[in-house]
């Protein structure tokens, strides 16, 4: 490594080691890390606070407005500098130490935001940093987006994307975290694979609640609330949603066809043919290829009773929704009162979203982003569209452009994806480095 990568890699463990928690109970938010953050970028890139527009939006989500000889069709990058709390005892290392393990192309750096997703948020800043110490000037307006709480709400990017409507600014590109570079996501893919997001699924949560008179343990009624409530999760999961392959999907397989052996090739090449069976075996071949053939469902806070000899008066679980591309909330809504199948379950629809709309896998901007991939991250390397599993601050973004993708450009091992939201988070730092050269290769082409 050189020593400008060495002052990047400190730079990024410096911010690394800032505990940026976000929580959904904001009341519970220790607002001067964030406060801290904020500051420390001004001090470590001194040339992009020189040359960019600076503006703190609802609080602490950060805008930040590259001015190019045109003002028309810019590029805005994304990133969040919130993460998700920690449970300390879970980690190998601590998670806010930012330590570096192993050596050579084994070096990471473990700590809480490694991937997810400050890894993205200070690749996009060394990138700008370096280009405009190097003098050079964007031919559109580039943006940066660094929303506060994509973890919770997502309230500063909505924030964001309203300041911009009323400014009139119609992005022509904007990419956020989503996809990676992986190997063998795809079964029988020989190559890697840039999976760029075209599309996420929409989100929604349901409340479902059973509720009876109560009582002493010792004498519970033949079906009680609880019982009810662990009746219809049940249900939920052995009827779940069905399988199909949606246009996003049908992309990526027609895109690595020729990628895979026989006869994968063929099945992958001739889904008019070969879909529904395709979309019937993927469920059973993983987590993330069943979240890629259906809408899922997943009960995840569980309430009851409030002591160990008390009948709950009121038995309550979270289902976690993730709807497909053509789904809705509100048919998803109704799927789920005819599942259950009990007119005294009470069933609430407690806040969701659509899914967003497709953005397109051709074009001048789906081609920045491929020949990006290419110049900085390998020429071996596929890009292809796919659909975002999970929901992040760029569904906000849809709004005002209708080339929305999501792409963190880092290859990962099915490992550290694994490490998203759990213990030992970690990025190796060459992995790291070369994703600097994909924003830079992105700007550049602005």
């Amino acid at each position: 490594m050189t020593p400008t990568d060495d002052a990047a890699i400190a730079r990024f463990r410096e911010l690394l080691q800032i505990p940026t928690v976000s929580r959904t109970d904001e009341s519970e938010i220790d607002w001067q890390p964030f406060d801290d953050f904020l500051a420390a970028l001004v001090r470590l890139y001194p040339h992009t606070h020189e040359t960019l527009e600076r503006e703190v939006v609802d609080g602490h989500s950060l805008l930040y407005r590259w001015p190019g000889a045109q003002a028309s069709d810019p590029l805005v990058l994304m990133a969040h500098l919130d993460v998700v709390p920690v449970v300390d005892e879970e980690w190998d290392h601590p998670p806010f130490a930012a330590e570096i393990v192993g050596e050579g192309a084994d070096a990471a750096i473990h700590a809480r935001g490694a991937i997810d997703d400050k890894g993205a948020l200070v690749a996009i800043l060394e990138a700008v940093e370096q280009l405009v110490a190097e003098g050079f000037a964007p031919a559109h307006d580039v943006y940066l987006s660094f929303g506060h709480n994509e973890e919770t709400a997502g309230e500063g990017a909505q924030a964001i994307v309203a300041l911009l409507t009323e400014r009139g600014v119609r992005p022509g590109l904007v990419i956020d975290e989503g996809g990676a570079v992986v190997d063998g996501a795809v079964p029988g893919v020989t190559v890697p694979t840039a999976m760029i997001g075209v599309a996420e699924r929409g989100v929604m949560t349901v409340l479902l609640t059973a509720r009876e008179t109560g009582g002493h343990a010792s004498t519970p009624p033949a079906m009680p609330a609880t019982a009810r409530l662990a009746r219809a999760i049940d249900r939920l999961h052995r009827h779940p949603f069905p399988t199909r392959i949606a246009p996003p999907v049908r992309a990526m397989f027609a895109t690595l066809a020729p990628h895979t052996p026989q006869p994968l090739r063929w099945v992958f090449g001739h889904l008019g043919l070969t879909g529904p069976v395709l979309a019937a075996v993927l469920p059973r071949l993983g987590a993330e290829t069943n979240a890629m053939v259906r809408t899922t469902a997943v009960a995840t806070e569980l309430s009851g009773a409030p002591g160990e000899n008390v009948l709950a008066t009121t038995a309550r679980a979270s289902v976690n929704i993730r709807l497909l591309t053509g789904d809705t909330v509100a048919g998803a809504a109704e799927r789920v009162r005819r599942v259950i199948a009990d007119p005294e379950m009470q069933i609430e629809v407690r806040h969701g979203s659509d899914p967003s709309p497709v953005s397109p896998w051709r074009g001048e901007p789906w081609r920045r982003i491929a020949g990006a991939v290419r110049d900085a991250l390998g020429d071996e390397i596929v890009t292809t569209p796919y659909i975002q599993l999970g929901a992040s601050d760029s569904r906000w973004f849809t709004a005002i452009s209708g080339h929305v993708y999501r792409f963190t450009p880092f290859h990962l091992t099915r490992e550290e994806r694994d490490g998203l939201h759990s213990h030992n988070e970690r990025i190796r730092v060459d992995v790291w480095l070369r994703g600097i050269g994909f924003y830079r290769a992105l700007v550049s082409a602005s």
